[in-house]
């Protein structure tokens, strides 16, 4: 579970039995199922990150949006409800080359427009020969967006990197050299579920294959 849920649940479950110790059981019963909320909502379930050259979902929740971006990238737009696990990953391992920060909006994180205007935290990571960038970006109710790493930390595929409090959206910018495996109307889990897989990677291992079976041309003095 992550820390912050613990505060929040500690906090309310001590206002609920301040409550009832003054003879106000009833109104002190919301806070306590406020209290069992919070420590739900502040999950972090353990995940089993698959290998190989792909980049795994930074979020759970459903795929709202696949759309291109700039001239050759592609995007992948994941909301996630109030429901959802709210611990973010990395999708793939590198460097962390840029951690940049954004004030914004408070836009239903479902709406595209949220992509552009609402608050959001821009992270990008290096490595292998590719680049991922993702956004952490806050929705109708989030009001704060953590992010526990900064640029030049080292990262590892599905490694745990912030999270975004109560209901929010994360994009993840891909370039060419990415085939996606997803579509709009899929649900992911963060760290577990593969978005896209590298095709470079793909076609240079089956060059390799290529040269390694050709048979040896003799000389001839």
């Amino acid at each position: 579970m992550v820390r912050d849920g613990f505060y929040y649940g500690a906090t309310l479950v001590a206002a609920g039995v301040l409550l009832s110790y003054l003879g106000q059981p009833w109104f002190a019963l919301p806070l306590f199922v406020l209290a069992a909320f919070c420590l739900y909502f502040f999950r972090d379930p353990e995940r089993q990150i698959p290998g190989g050259p792909v980049a795994v979902a930074p979020a759970d929740g459903k795929v709202v949006a696949v759309r291109p971006e700039g001239v050759s990238g592609q995007r992948v737009s994941i909301f996630l409800n109030i429901f959802d696990v709210h611990v973010n990953r990395t999708p793939i391992g590198g460097t962390i080359t840029r951690v940049q920060y954004q004030k914004g909006r408070f836009l239903v994180a479902s709406k595209e427009l949220a992509s552009i205007a609402n608050e959001q935290n821009t992270v990008e990571v290096e490595g292998g020969g590719t680049r991922v960038v993702f956004k952490q970006i806050a929705g109708l109710i989030a009001r704060r967006i953590v992010c526990n790493k900064k640029p030049g930390d080292k990262v590892s595929t599905g490694e745990r990197i912030g999270l975004i409090k109560f209901g929010s959206r994360v994009d993840v910018v891909f370039g060419p050299e990415w085939d996606l495996l997803v579509r709009e109307g899929m649900r992911v889990m963060a760290g577990s579920t593969v978005l896209a897989r590298r095709n470079d990677v793909e076609r240079t291992r089956d060059a390799s294959a290529q040269v390694g079976t050709l048979e040896p041309v003799a000389c001839r003095g």
